[in-house]
């Protein structure tokens, strides 16, 4: 390996880097690249890590990098994959179009983000962080023209967070919440020394929820608690002293029983009063979706329907379920949005109890590697990075099975690995990508050790 050594000529070291001998210059005069040091740093870092795992799979080395890939995450992310493509399949059957077409867009998602994944593994993860700011402003760019230039709200749930690209329509928020996790992750890194300070704090904060405005401006009530929660976990597990945590669990606590009495006061004001002075200020729909939350009955026919015909689904798949594709509700067209919100009542009502324990089960498997992902990471940055994806993941799933349940409000927010859509399936291989490579990355790697 002497020779690998001497046409490199360097070891690289998170941060820092050091010529042995001319190595690295000479490289960059052969090539006569012209760009800054930090950049041209982390490109070649990218090229030797393609050359070590190639180096890896050829020759059989005792501390093998290959050691610290997550196999079991991987595994388990493509079995809840795969998992999906049963459920889609069966949840889209009686469609007019058919199975395939969903599925097709599924597949063809999966393998894109499987090549993400890879790719991502082999991108040392602070390249990022060097470019937090770009990426913060970008990010903000592009929540800020979904508001000027959205698709229909009309075809596309009363909100403005659609974006379409000739025939590609999506959801820029969804890509927002890498941007908004390895911004607000180095942000909190580069501040980690004050964090507790009260102007330093402050900053944090501010800078982390002007996305969530943003959000919440489109509006996008659901999306935006997503944000909000794994940026709170963030800020967390950053070290913030413990007497601020209990005075935003207090200020939260007094904010949600205003919040309940706000409620209650508008709602009886809508029913009274056809030209309510609230009628400018919030969103009618969003408030009749919480009433149907703690009385579904009161809206059978409409906003309460899908919950309704969610429980009796579930309900009746008892233990192991009716049987695949022999849902009722599910194959006779009663349960909506089935292949996306509700897909976990398919579950119930064809697969049973057995079916929902099995995913808890695998997803409790892939939360548990990410954690031990974030508890070993290398830095500070890392370890947000994977907490901030976790978090959010965990929400997702929280939110769903709970929705479909009837135990949380219908917010639109989808089933990780499992709901169909093809943007919503390459941002939770993404994810995982992002997870992995930080995971790649627990010790010192140096040339020294071939």
């Amino acid at each position: 390996m002497s020779c690998v050594r001497n046409l490199i000529g360097c070891s690289f070291n998170p941060g820092t880097y050091k010529a042995e001998g001319n190595g690295y210059f000479i490289i960059i005069k052969i090539f006569r690249i012209s760009i800054n040091e930090i950049f041209a740093f982390h490109c070649f870092n990218v090229w030797y890590n393609i050359l070590s795992l190639i180096m890896e799979f050829t020759m059989f080395k005792k501390e093998s990098k290959l050691k610290r890939f997550d196999f079991i995450l991987i595994i388990t992310t493509i079995l809840l994959c795969f998992y999906g493509f049963v459920i889609i399949n069966s949840a889209t059957m009686s469609k007019t179009a058919g199975s395939e077409p969903f599925l097709k867009t599924q597949i063809v998602a999966f393998a894109l983000g499987m090549a993400a994944l890879f790719v991502l593994v082999l991108i040392d993860y602070d390249l990022y962080g060097s470019f937090y700011i770009p990426i913060y402003v970008l990010t903000n760019l592009l929540l800020l023209y979904t508001l000027i230039n959205p698709v229909n709200a009309s075809e596309w749930g009363n909100v403005r967070s659609w974006i379409a690209i000739g025939p590609i329509v999506f959801q820029p928020s969804e890509i927002a919440k890498f941007g908004v996790i390895i911004s607000v992750a180095k942000f909190i890194d580069i501040n980690k020394d004050n964090i507790n300070h009260p102007a330093v704090l402050l900053k944090v904060i501010l800078f982390a929820f002007l996305p969530v405005a943003l959000i919440l401006m489109q509006p996008d009530l659901g999306t935006a608690l997503v944000f909000v929660f794994f940026i709170a976990i963030m800020i967390y597990i950053a070290g913030i002293d413990k007497k601020y945590v209990l005075s935003i669990l207090i200020i939260g606590f007094i904010l949600l029983i205003v919040g309940i009495g706000a409620f209650f006061y508008i709602m009886e004001d809508y029913e009274q009063n056809e030209n309510s002075p609230f009628e400018n200020i919030v969103n009618h729909y969003q408030f009749e979706r919480i009433i149907t939350f703690f009385y579904p009955e009161s809206d059978p026919d409409d906003l309460g329907y899908q919950v309704i015909q969610s429980k009796t689904a579930i309900g009746s798949g008892m233990l192991y379920g009716r049987g695949l594709y022999k849902g009722v509700q599910n194959q006779l067209g009663y349960l909506p949005t089935k292949e996306t919100d509700f897909i976990f009542a398919v579950i119930g009502e064809e697969l049973g109890l057995a079916g929902g324990i099995f995913l808890l089960c695998m997803y409790a498997v892939l939360l548990y590697r990410l954690i031990r992902i974030a508890r070993n990471a290398a830095n500070l940055f890392g370890s947000l990075i994977v907490t901030g994806i976790t978090s959010m993941l965990l929400f997702h799933i929280f939110e769903n099975i709970g929705m479909t349940m009837g135990l949380m409000p219908v917010t639109g927010i989808p089933l990780p690995f499992i709901s169909y859509g093809g943007t919503f399936m390459l941002v939770n291989m993404v994810s995982i990508g992002l997870c992995l490579s930080v995971g790649m990355k627990r010790g010192k790697i140096d040339l020294n050790d071939f």
